[in-house]
C-alpha cells in the first residue's frame, strides 16, 4: 500500500471522530460568535436548527451508510460515535428525496449565518476558509477510503470498487 492507494477503512477511529467533530465545530461556533453579537436568542436558534439539521441528515443520509447498517447498537463513524441507532437501517443508495433533503438541510445550517456575517467580513472569510477545509479534509481523507459505494459523494476509484472490500 503506498500513500496514493489507501486501503479501504473498514471502520472509524475516535481519532478520525474527533477530527472531523474538531473540524466542523470551527465554522459552526464562527457561526454562533457572529449571530451572539446580534443576538443570543438567535444564537440559541441556530444551535436548535444545527441540532435538527443534524438530526435530519442522521436520518436520511446516515441509515444507509455500512457504519450505520452493522450490527453494533451504537454509532462508530467520523460523525458520530457511540450515538444509538435510532432508526432503521436502509442499506442501499439514497433516493432522490433523501438526497435533497440532506442537501438541504446541510446548505440550510451553512447559509443561515450568512446574515450576520456580512457585516463582519474577516468572520465571514475564516467562515468560508474552515468550512471549505471541512469539506476538503472529509473528501480528501475520507471519501476516497469509503466502504459506502452508494454514497452521492463517495470517490473511490472504480478499479478499487472493483478490488472489494
Amino acid at each position: 500500500m503506498t500513500l496514493d492507494q489507501p486501503h479501504l477503512k473498514q471502520k472509524h477511529t475516535f481519532s478520525d471522530f474527533l477530527y472531523t467533530i474538531m473540524s466542523s465545530a470551527i465554522p459552526f461556533l464562527l457561526g454562533c460568535l457572529a449571530i451572539a453579537k446580534s443576538s443570543v436568542l438567535l444564537m440559541v436558534i441556530y444551535i436548535v436548527l444545527g441540532l435538527a439539521m443534524v438530526f435530519i441528515i442522521y436520518r436520511f443520509y446516515c441509515t444507509h451508510c455500512p457504519h450505520y447498517t452493522g450490527t453494533d447498537k451504537t454509532v462508530k463513524c467520523m460523525f458520530f460515535w457511540g450515538l444509538p441507532k435510532f432508526f432503521s437501517p436502509t442499506p442501499g443508495p439514497l433516493t432522490g428525496l433523501e438526497k435533497a433533503i440532506t442537501f438541504s438541510a446541510a446548505i440550510a445550517l451553512f447559509i443561515f449565518p450568512i446574515y450576520w456575517f456580512l457585516s463582519q467580513p474577516m468572520l465571514l472569510i475564516i467562515y468560508l476558509l474552515s468550512s471549505a477545509v471541512l469539506v476538503m479534509g472529509i473528501r480528501r481523507n475520507e471519501c476516497g477510503q469509503c466502504i459506502y459505494f452508494d454514497c452521492p459523494a463517495n470517490n473511490v476509484p472504480e478499479a478499487k470498487k472493483n478490488q472489494g472490500v
